[in-house]
């Protein structure tokens, strides 16, 4: 039996439940981004149901515009789960967006069993896309983050990140749509400075999802973090594959934790 440290975390760009394929593109380019699909979020949500995650870190959800007929994506699937959620408006207070109808709704969002609560949400100062929500559990601390499509916001976002994580007493998780199209490449700096390493060791890339070619999304976590399983589901409800990965925090950074 896993310990009482040992968790499971999936991380998910949802691209709120629009779904893929030709359909997607009709009758224009980009059309879906206008229309979720209700089974596409239930199936979402299956998913979710069946993998069991302690947490859930997603990326690109709807909380409730005429895109989804009002339905809030994270709620529902809280609900069906029976967990507890945090989100918020990925573009900040201050944002145009804000006043921008369904972009205003655009969220990312943390669920989490019912015996993980408490949440905190920081901004970047640059790039469009600018929250990051941070989970404090017992031994650790989850990040999840949605990085810029532009690599000298993303250098700047990194930069920002690693001031942040580096004030965490606990061993740190990181993860979320990262948009490196260079892969760890990109992020190999950033790692070396925060200590951090991918859990996904063997590079399995998750976009698009069809035919994964690009590692965009990942989990990072630092020193005091044993990754036990990592996988990259054959799902398809989005343009991204999920990530899930199993960990436990090692017996010496408990010490640490339980002593601090």
């Amino acid at each position: 039996m896993p310990g009482p440290a040992a968790l499971r975390i999936v991380v998910y760009n949802i691209r709120y439940a629009t779904g893929t394929g030709p359909a997607f593109h009709l009758p224009l380019p980009g059309a879906g981004y206008l229309r979720s699909n209700r089974r596409v979020l239930l199936g979402i949500t299956e998913f979710l149901r069946a993998e069991h995650p302690d947490i859930a870190g997603l990326i690109e959800v709807d909380t409730g515009s005429i895109r989804t007929g009002m339905v809030n994506q994270v709620d529902y699937i809280a609900h069906e789960l029976g967990h507890y959620s945090a989100y918020e408006c990925k573009y900040g207070a201050s944002s145009i967006n804000q006043f921008v109808p369904i972009v205003r709704k655009q969220a990312n969002a943390f669920l989490s069993a019912p015996h993980v609560t408490g949440a905190r949400f920081h901004y970047f100062d640059t790039g469009i896309k600018r929250l990051i929500i941070e989970l404090e559990l017992e031994h650790v601390c989850v990040f999840l983050v949605h990085l810029s499509l532009k690599y000298r916001q993303r250098q700047s976002q990194l930069r920002s990140l690693h001031d942040l994580i580096m004030k965490s007493s606990k061993p740190v998780i990181v993860a979320g749509d990262f948009n490196t199209f260079w892969g760890t490449h990109e992020i190999y700096l950033f790692m070396r400075a925060t200590g951090l390493r991918s859990a996904n060791a063997a590079g399995l890339p998750s976009f698009p999802a069809r035919v994964p070619r690009i590692e965009l999304d990942f989990i990072l976590v630092s020193a005091g973090i044993e990754v036990t399983q990592f996988r990259v589901p054959d799902v398809r409800y989005s343009d991204h594959r999920p990530l899930v990965c199993d960990f436990e925090v090692e017996p010496e950074a408990l010490r640490r934790n339980t002593a601090a």
